[in-house]
């Protein structure tokens, strides 16, 4: 039986050690809290990120990284990105060489611009061959309850996306594979921003034409991005892009929908973090996307009135980027 690590005991992480260890895989949960660690093996349950739900016996959790990164052959980090670059410090010298490091994160590194691949390649100046992404529509409350989901594993190499692929299949979570890791990253990153605009329209009150309208107009910003990184436009057609942003932009279960749902609302970017349980990417990420769209000279009007809307400069009710400009490419019906 493989032994695997995931570093970070959320929603996400806990639910994707859940997936992992439903695959017939020994895993270890790395928690930064103690009342976290005593729950799950206890009482095989994690109460504060996935309330009722059962946790598989076979997946035990632990304070001390050491432990949790001891012998693993894959290792699947699901920090908030603002940690990262710190935990990775820390992790460095504990970690197996020849272990495949996965990122579960969606956010982009505050300062550098950094895809969180980009940021374990570079601190742990780990090869490119041995990192692999993972991302796709994956509410983590509904995975954890067991509902039908795909994802996708993007590597450099394919073998390495394949091992991934297998090690996180099981009988309600399938993993497909590419090679796109810069499409696949991006994809999870940019639809949060998406999802916080929408979210934002919702809070206002305004309709279905409204989010369909800025869904769809969305759909074509981050795709320009994301190709102008060097992703491949299909992939945002996928899973990892249309998939995600279709499951993100309108579920209450979605952190970051909820953020922009408050923000509509007419709370400030402080009392929503206060209020939101666990960290929405799509607020840190903002500021940074767009030096990078400028960058490339990419337009990216929606994102752009989501930042006025965080930053209070433009009232949330005033937002309709999908009004504005005209898209590289015409808009078909």
């Amino acid at each position: 039986m493989s032994k695997f690590a995931v570093m970070g005991a959320g929603s996400w992480g806990t639910t994707f050690a859940k997936v992992l260890a439903d695959g017939g895989n020994d895993v270890v949960l790395w928690a930064r809290r103690d009342e976290v660690v005593e729950e799950i093996n206890d009482d095989h349950r994690n109460g504060d990120y996935l309330p009722g739900i059962d946790l598989p016996k076979c997946l035990t959790a632990t304070l001390d990284p050491a432990v949790a990164l001891d012998g693993a052959e894959h290792v699947y980090i699901a920090v908030p990105s603002s940690t990262l670059r710190t935990n990775l410090e820390a992790w460095g010298p504990m970690i197996p060489k020849d272990a495949i490091l996965v990122s579960l994160m969606k956010g982009v590194e505050q300062g550098t611009g950094l895809r969180m691949s980009q940021v374990i390649e570079e601190v742990l100046d780990w090869p490119k061959s041995q990192v692999v992404v993972v991302s796709g529509p994956n509410l983590s409350a509904e995975i954890a309850a067991e509902h039908p989901t795909a994802a996708v594993a993007a590597c450099y190499k394919a073998e390495t996306a394949a091992s991934v692929a297998r090690a996180c299949t099981n009988e309600y979570f399938t993993t497909f594979t590419n090679k796109d890791v810069i499409g696949t990253e991006f994809g999870g990153i940019l639809k949060n921003l998406i999802a916080v605009a929408i979210g934002i329209v919702n809070g206002v009150g305004f309709g279905q034409n409204t989010k369909a309208s800025i869904m769809t107009r969305g759909l074509a910003e981050i795709s320009r991005f994301a190709v102008a990184y060097g992703a491949k436009q299909n992939t945002m057609m996928g899973l990892a892009g249309l998939g995600d942003l279709i499951a993100t932009s309108e579920s209450p279960l979605s952190r970051n929908f909820r953020a922009g749902e408050m923000l509509g609302k007419g709370f400030s970017k402080r009392e929503v973090l206060r209020r939101l349980s666990q960290t929405a990417e799509g607020l840190n990420s903002v500021a940074p996307v767009l030096e990078l769209a400028a960058a490339k000279g990419v337009k990216m009007p929606i994102v752009e009135q989501v930042q006025m809307v965080i930053e209070g400069k433009m009232p949330p009710k005033e937002i309709a980027p999908h009004l504005m400009g005209e898209d590289e490419e015409p808009q078909g019906e």
